[in-house]
């Protein structure tokens, strides 16, 4: 109980001191934002603050936080470590970066951002990898939550049904102004969000739940590495690609860039705090790491596992904020992911977005291409998900560090975790069933070595080492 509470202190603590500390570095100021410079009455929507910090939150979060910690818990206690610092140093920063750096650049998508600071051959590889990502996101968080539906309803509701159900409610949030569907409804599952877990932590220390202390000794039953697995697996509890995808969105609807830190740096650290509460849940309900893991098999998953303890720590109350959470949340998740890949597709071929008929155009196909998904047995693919996730994150941090360096600022504050990230999405791909399979005494020299690299090249071509020099804009 000891390691649960200091680690929520110090998530606390890092958003209070290094969060200050990157908005120190950042310097918002008092500019007219794209919200009040672009309004167009559908996605450049001016929204208050606590409303887009509750959007962000759903945005970025839905299932992550809940069913990557579960599976990060399969280590044991040291998540608890990863979640921390990675959402305070990682996370929060790359949250944060692209948000306010989407700010100064008219709302940009995060693609675009990433042609300004790391050339047009990233720009393109970033535009492809960006909508290939968030197309599959948004089909599989609409097949999961069609398929458990189908189980909770009467037999003519399939899961047929239900995709075409959740279909048409993605192409309304798709196409329809973001405040008059996201901006209503988000608020109340954000706060559902935040509820649950909150009473998963009051349950777990009310019932006396014992509570597993840390310990840095690797408890995968299935004797799994921590480097870089658990690092990858927990994802969204620590830092995610997707959010890159999402604080823009969120940027197009602020009217102060001081709120930046709230909205932005925070979200990620109330995602934190869900996930450090989730893999407590996971590391000690059970007993053991070996007890999860029997759970996860018997009731066929995290959402099995996730309903079991809701259901066992709150009653029936639980059980309903269970099933809000692993119906609506990846809902929320899918249908954010097919509209931001319609406004990158928009920023992708210079497509305004305020007539029906503009929108329209780029919705129906990216919705047409989820559905066809849908009938397709692509777990295999999935798998990649969790790699090219990490991997976007990376770019993305690589792309706040050199805008911090063209603004003569701190910029190791995004270059030490893009390095970091570099090194473990290298290792990864190596080393994991879906990629090399590389044993660990070659994945991890290179990895570390591919790091090395990147930064090398990164500190040359923003002009920190050799001849290259960098325009202050």
């Amino acid at each position: 109980m000891i390691t649960f509470f200091i680690s929520l202190v110090l998530l606390i603590v890092g958003y209070a001191t290094y969060g200050k500390l990157v908005e120190k570095v950042f310097k918002p100021d008092d500019r007219p934002t794209p919200a009040k410079e672009l309004a167009d009455g559908v996605d450049f929507v001016e929204m208050k603050p606590w409303r887009i910090f509750l959007v962000q939150l759903l945005n970025i979060a839905g299932l992550g936080p809940i069913f990557g910690a579960i599976m990060g818990a399969l280590w044991g206690p040291v998540v608890f470590l990863w979640i921390v610092f990675g959402t305070i140093f990682a996370g929060a920063v790359h949250d944060f970066l692209s948000g306010m750096i989407s700010i100064r650049h008219k709302g940009a998508s995060i693609s675009e951002i990433v042609g300004i600071y790391l050339g047009p051959q990233m720009k393109m590889v970033m535009r492809i990898f960006s909508v290939v990502l968030l197309v599959l996101v948004g089909t599989v968080f609409m097949t999961g939550p069609a398929g458990l539906l189908a189980r909770l309803t009467p037999d003519f509701m399939d899961r047929n049904f239900w995709l075409i159900i959740v279909l048409v409610y993605y192409f309304l949030a798709t196409i329809l102004p973001i405040d008059a569907l996201i901006g209503r409804i988000y608020p109340l599952f954000g706060a559902a969000l935040i509820i649950m877990a909150l009473g998963i932590a009051g349950g777990m220390l009310f019932t006396g739940v014992p509570m597993m202390e840390l310990t840095l000794a690797n408890l995968h039953p299935a004797e799994l590495p921590i480097w870089p697995l658990m690092f990858v697996t927990v994802a969204c509890g620590a830092i995610s690609g997707f959010h890159a995808t999402q604080s823009p969105m969120m940027a197009r609807c602020m009217t102060s860039e001081r709120d930046g830190r709230k909205i932005f740096y925070g979200a990620m650290v109330a995602e934190g705090v869900i996930a450090l509460i989730w893999a407590a849940a996971g590391v000690s309900f059970y007993g053991a790491t070996g007890g999860l893991a029997t759970a996860l098999a018997e009731y066929g998953g995290q959402a099995g596992v996730v309903y079991d303890i809701s259901f066992k720590l709150l009653g029936p109350v639980g059980g309903v904020l269970a099933m809000v959470g692993v119906i609506a949340c990846p809902i929320t998740s899918g249908d954010t992911a097919f509209r931001s890949a319609r406004l990158t597709l928009a920023d992708w071929f210079g497509l305004e977005q305020k007539s029906n008929k503009s929108r329209l155009l780029l919705a129906v196909p990216l919705l047409g291409v989820g559905g066809m998904l849908t009938l397709i047995d692509f777990n295999i693919v999935w798998r990649y998900f969790s790699w090219s996730n990490q991997t976007l994150a990376m770019i993305a941090l690589w792309a706040g560090a050199m805008y911090l360096i063209k603004q003569a600022s701190n910029h190791w504050i995004a270059t030490v975790p893009a390095t970091f990230m570099s090194a473990v999405s290298m290792t990864y791909i190596l080393q994991a069933p879906e990629g090399f399979k590389l044993s660990t005494s070659i994945s991890y020299p290179v990895g570390i070595a591919f790091a090395m690299i990147c930064l090398f090249a990164f500190l040359f071509k923003a002009g920190v080492i050799g001849k290259a020099k960098v325009v202050v804009e």
